[in-house]
């Protein structure tokens, strides 16, 4: 069990902890009359399927039962064994965030190299976004998609934030194979950083209908600039985050486009006045149309690069320090 104390946490290596987005200011999302305002469930059923599936990684764990072994490998002694019994954590020194080992999370579905690529196992680049490594992960990225993902469900429903959340998931798990090959993946982040991308490309096709342009782009970009200057520590993959973000971003133009202010405006006036202004402006369908190209385009690269076995820092030899910036107080590693 000795190799399972170098996993990843998220989308990284061993030691990284969870990384998400703070949620923007409420008054970015203004319900405007004549617009529906839908009841969330997808993001509730998100948070109950993720927290079910880490009691089910934590049951398959079984960290009693290999007890013997984690120790011969140096590892110590289960955590809160007997008040969990078989759902107790790994050792402090192997997993810090209280959690199972990395064989649990590979037997799962989390997100491995060379399973994606040699042994045609694809289906991880979707089952890596389910699962967590920790309580202390699972917790964070939990909290960080109830702030972020219950408005966004009220104001376009559960089909169009449901859409966005699961295809940038896998957007953040195919950017991040195709740059990191050495350790599993795991986590929600990629999914969360798609809703923040689409949050902003949001704010830029409904640009008519704010009120307050400035303050809210200021506040998003700020919000985007920690969150990924953070994903440069050791021991985070930035690449799921970017991935992520970007795919979210795209998908943004094309699924939360909403009626411009001057067609919202006929609800307020009186009802003999005509009022025939189109319900979308031209540059609205001018960037959806192409996101949605950039967005196949994307797909469809980053999916062969990653199944002919491409090796992207092949092709970026600086692209590492997105994901890892090396100073005199760590080091990143290979």
């Amino acid at each position: 069990m000795a190799a399972a104390a170098r996993f990843d946490v998220e989308q990284g290596r061993r030691g990284g902890e969870g990384r998400y987005p703070p949620p923007p200011p409420e008054q970015m999302y203004t319900q405007r009359k004549g617009e529906r305002e839908w009841v969330p469930w997808f993001v509730p059923v998100v948070v109950a399927v993720n927290i079910a599936l880490f009691a089910v990684v934590m049951y398959v764990n079984n960290c009693p039962a290999h007890a013997a072994s984690t120790r011969r490998g140096g590892g110590g002694a289960c955590v809160a064994r007997g008040f969990l019994h078989r759902f107790a954590f790994q050792p402090l020194s192997e997993n810090p965030l209280l959690g199972p080992s990395s064989a649990a999370l590979q037997k799962l579905g989390a997100l491995v190299w060379d399973k994606v690529v040699h042994e045609r196992q694809g289906w991880r680049l979707l089952t890596c976004i389910w699962l967590h490594a920790g309580v202390v992960h699972l917790l964070a990225n939990m909290l960080s998609l109830v702030l972020i993902g219950l408005r966004l469900e009220q104001q376009f429903g559960y089909v169009r934030i449901g859409v966005i959340y699961i295809v940038s998931g896998v957007g953040g798990s195919v950017l991040s194979s195709l740059f990191i090959r050495n350790n599993i993946s795991v986590g929600a982040s990629g999914a969360l950083f798609g809703l923040l991308g689409a949050m902003l490309s949001e704010l830029f096709t409904n640009w008519t209908i704010y009120s307050n342009k400035a303050a809210a782009l200021v506040t998003l970009l700020v919000v985007i600039a920690i969150n990924l200057a953070i994903g440069i520590l050791p021991h985070v993959d930035n690449f799921a985050h970017i991935g992520g973000f970007l795919t979210g971003f795209l998908l943004g133009f094309i699924f939360l486009m909403r009626p411009h202010y001057g067609w919202m405006q006929r609800y307020v006036r009186p009802s003999e006045i005509k009022y025939t202004t189109k319900k979308y402006l031209p540059y609205q369908w001018v960037l959806l149309a192409v996101a949605s190209v950039l967005a196949v385009l994307g797909f469809a690269v980053g999916m062969g690069m990653l199944f002919k076995g491409v090796n992207a820092n092949d092709h970026c030899q600086w692209c590492h320090y997105l994901s890892c910036v090396p100073t005199s107080r760590w080091s990143c590693g290979k």
